[in-house]
């Protein structure tokens, strides 16, 4: 339960906020916490000769984002860039430990990011032809399911014809599951599965 808070310091937070203080500044002024500033800010207009000052910190705050998101991305890239061999594949048993079948060594998804870099891990650190590669797909009524399979196809680097099942279900996935769920599995993958889930195993024991 929110704690209350006396009404004159209710009243401070609106003027304040009617002045163009941003949350922060507000909290630092008042001395409460962010939940009662939130709460007691919704629907307060920035009077007129206060919204240029408002909008200039807006803008700052933007700006700020921007910085830090580039800051992020920068650094990210840094770091995926030095992985080494070994790196990867611990990340794909990682992958496929949250993500994969259980019985078979396959992983099925919805996420073309997460398709895309399961099979890429496949290619590069295991050498998996397409000939290997049994990829099928799950669609629903109210999908383009020749959209859908143009787009899986894509992902995935194996052509339609050579799908191995298409089953198109009943229900209304569209905005949810926008093309529907690929699953890629390993023909004869029984020993690529024991050895992710034994790399899986190890780094459980890291920390």
């Amino acid at each position: 339960m929110p704690k209350l808070i006396p009404k004159e310091t209710i009243k401070r937070i609106k003027i304040l906020r009617q002045r163009g203080y941003s949350l922060p500044e507000i909290k630092k002024e008042i001395q409460v916490g962010y939940g009662s500033v939130f709460r007691h800010i919704q629907g307060i207009e920035i009077l007129p000769e206060h919204r240029q000052i408002w909008h200039s910190k807006r803008g700052g705050s933007i700006k700020r984002m921007k910085i830090a998101e580039k800051t992020a991305q920068e650094k990210a890239e840094k770091t995926v860039i030095k992985l080494s061999k070994n790196e990867k594949l611990i990340f794909l048993s990682a992958l496929y430990w949250g993500e994969g079948n259980k019985g078979d060594f396959g992983l099925s998804n919805s996420d073309p990011k997460l398709i895309k870099l399961f099979v890429k891990g496949l290619r590069e650190l295991f050498n998996i032809t397409e000939d290997k590669l049994r990829v099928s797909i799950r669609t629903y009524k109210d999908l383009d399911k020749n959209k859908c399979l143009k787009f899986w196809s894509n992902i995935t680097g194996v052509p339609i014809n050579k799908f191995v099942s298409i089953n198109v279900l009943e229900g209304k996935k569209n905005g949810k599951l926008p093309y529907g769920i690929c699953r890629v599995r390993v023909k004869k993958g029984g020993d690529m599965l024991k050895y992710m889930l034994a790399l899986k195993d190890q780094v459980a024991h890291l920390f």
